[in-house]
Order: structure tokens, then C-alpha cells, then sequence
């Protein structure tokens, strides 16, 4: 079965503060110019740790920590199941003075939490949506 992770990037700076980091796909296959949290697919005997930092580092030119694991569902795409991980992911940089490196995506942006479906979001994302904000609400209080 193949699995894929999540990165659920809280903001820290007065400017993304609340505020969650969200990507569009660049316009190529199925789900091409959809919004999605940041990740991708879990290589061979990669750890989802490892996938990570290596997605971040591929996609954003950042590196990054790698926190505890927030939620899994699956989801099905082209009638196969995949697992899909959520982690909580710690940039040091917030993209905004020094602008992230893209090259997965066409833009990313800070956006409140409640925004997220209202964004063309990617169908597997959606479905692990309620279990991050769940952990969100129980272990972030309004900062």
C-alpha cells in the first residue's frame, strides 16, 4: 500500500499567527491546481520523518523539525488505497521575509483554519481535515 504524509505548519510570526500554511499544486495531473497542506508520497523504506524533510527541503527549500503525528486516514485515488499520515511541521521561516523556494507549487499562503475547504482542496487532505483541527483546538489555545 502506498502512504503519503501531511504537514501541518502552524504560523508563529504576528503576521501567520492562528493561521495554517497551505499550497496550490502546480497544473499538472489529476489534481493540478488544487490546494493542498504540503507533503507528498513516502519513498521505499523511507520513514515518514525522512519523507518529510525531504519534501520540505525538494518543495519549499526548507529544513524543517518534524513533530509528533497528528492524524492518518486513507483515501482511495485511481481505485488503489493509500495511507495518509498528518505530522505537525516546524519551519523556521514563515515565507514571508524570506520567500520560500517553490517548486511543486505555483503559491502557498497563510490562511485561518475554517478557510481551508473553501479553497478547491484536495479530496485526501479533506478527509484528514477534521482530525487536525480537532488536534489543533485540544493543544493550541488562541495566541
Amino acid at each position: 500500500m502506498k502512504s503519503s504524509v501531511a504537514c501541518v505548519i502552524l504560523g508563529k510570526s504576528p503576521e501567520t499567527q492562528n493561521k495554517i500554511l497551505i499550497a496550490r499544486r502546480a497544473q499538472v495531473g489529476d489534481m493540478g491546481g488544487r490546494w493542498e497542506l504540503p507533503g507528498g508520497k513516502v519513498d521505499g523504506n523511507e520513514s515518514d520523518r525522512d519523507a518529510i524533510v525531504r519534501e520540505m527541503l525538494e518543495e519549499f527549500g526548507e529544513n524543517v523539525l518534524v513533530g509528533e503525528r497528528i492524524a492518518s486516514t486513507q483515501f482511495e485515488h485511481k481505485g488503489k488505497t493509500s495511507d495518509l499520515r498528518a505530522y505537525e511541521v516546524f519551519f523556521s521561516n514563515d515565507g514571508l521575509e524570506k520567500p520560500f523556494t517553490l517548486t511543486e507549487h505555483t503559491e502557498c499562503k497563510w490562511v485561518d483554519f475554517d478557510n481551508i475547504p473553501t479553497d478547491n482542496f484536495v479530496d485526501s487532505d479533506l478527509k484528514i481535515l477534521p482530525s487536525v483541527k480537532k488536534y489543533i483546538e485540544n493543544n493550541y489555545e488562541a495566541r
